[in-house]
């Protein structure tokens, strides 16, 4: 019977187990650039059948949170380098998502000036800044031509990545962020051809994956979403017609897997959107995200309703999440105040079964 133990293909690489080490920012790159603090915390997860990384500024533009890294420079890759190297040399695979935050930023990481979004919508809620939170602001609307740039500067930081060694790239386009707030009409309210219909919604995001997998091979390409999930104040109108076509339009670009928050802002099922029809739409890998644990893990993909199975927070507490699932282990138990900023504490010293 396959499950979460089974291996599978995912591009030139077989994966050895169906456990994905979903992204979480960790917000411990101070200059934006990778440490080698992060090396070790990525290569103490190797185990997984492959990581997503935390979310990688594709841009200066992309920046939104204090102390997050980067795609996009020689410092950034060879930064990142080192990283790949220690997973590689572990046995892992490592793909780096891709990220630019739109409107959610604030102007004291643009030198006072707006954000930039689809439309001159302001987000309810508050960035967080070097300062402390501050509320979001109304953001500029993007130009025709600037819109142009954006893809070409996904497309620089998707070679970045394979520069620096990542066995593939994630465009982020859930939780609210630039691609999201393209694919939704309450944060796009565009008239030009990137607004208004769901094809035009939805046209970013093709360019961007198009351009991408033109650059450095469609069977390194994944992409994230999150249909039903209301973070940084995002909704839609048609949320099922809208995500079916999502993936109906990336099963025909060809691209490797999906990966599908299926959850809601609460970490809840949402049945204002079926998952099982985005499912079928797509041809590629399936990646279910939300809430997971061992059994239900197994279920999903004995069922076929997923290929792999991510795991957020359980792989930010066990470094070896996979082996104590074999073993039916006790979990460790993640301390919340530790998820952002710091110091190794919380970070690299959560033991490990062997440790």
């Amino acid at each position: 019977m396959t499950d979460l133990f089974s291996p599978v293909e995912l591009g030139d690489n077989t994966l050895f187990n169906r456990m994905v080490m979903a992204p979480m920012t960790r917000n411990r790159a101070p200059t934006g650039v990778p440490t080698p603090l992060m090396a070790e915390y990525y290569c103490q997860r190797a185990g997984a059948g492959f990581i997503v990384t935390e979310g990688a500024q594709i841009s200066e533009q992309g920046i939104g949170y204090p102390a997050t890294p980067g795609i996009h420079t020689d410092a950034q890759i060879d930064g990142w380098q080192h990283i790949t190297t220690a997973v590689h040399d572990a046995g892992g695979h490592i793909y780096c998502q891709l990220w630019h935050c739109g409107r959610i930023s604030h102007p004291d990481y643009h030198g006072g000036e707006k954000p930039v979004a689809p439309s001159a919508i302001q987000a309810a809620g508050q960035a967080f800044t070097y300062e402390g939170l501050k509320d979001f602001v109304e953001p500029r609307a993007l130009e025709l031509e600037e819109i142009t740039a954006i893809v070409e500067q996904y497309r620089h930081a998707a070679a970045c990545a394979i520069k620096a060694g990542f066995d593939g790239i994630e465009l982020h386009s859930a939780n609210g962020y630039l691609l999201d707030q393209f694919l939704r009409d309450g944060s796009n309210q565009r008239d030009d051809i990137y607004g208004g219909s769901i094809d035009n919604r939805i046209r970013l995001l093709k360019e961007v994956t198009e351009a991408v997998a033109s650059e450095i091979g469609v069977d390194k390409v994944g992409v994230r979403i999150s249909p039903v999930n209301s973070f940084n104040d995002m909704h839609d109108s048609e949320p099922q017609a809208l995500f079916n076509a999502v993936a109906h339009m990336l099963s025909d670009i060809g691209i490797a897997y999906l990966h599908v928050v299926e959850v809601s802002l609460l970490g809840e099922p949402d049945d204002t959107v079926d998952m099982t029809q985005i499912r079928r739409h797509f041809s590629g890998l399936y990646i279910a995200n939300g809430g997971y644990d061992q059994a239900r893990g197994h279920a999903a993909i004995a069922r076929g309703d997923a290929d792999l199975v991510a795991y957020g927070i359980p792989y930010l507490a066990n470094p070896d999440l996979p082996e104590r699932f074999k073993q039916d282990a006790a979990l460790n138990e993640a301390d919340q105040t530790t998820f952002y900023g710091g110091d190794a504490h919380g970070y690299t010293d959560y033991p490990a079964l062997t440790g």
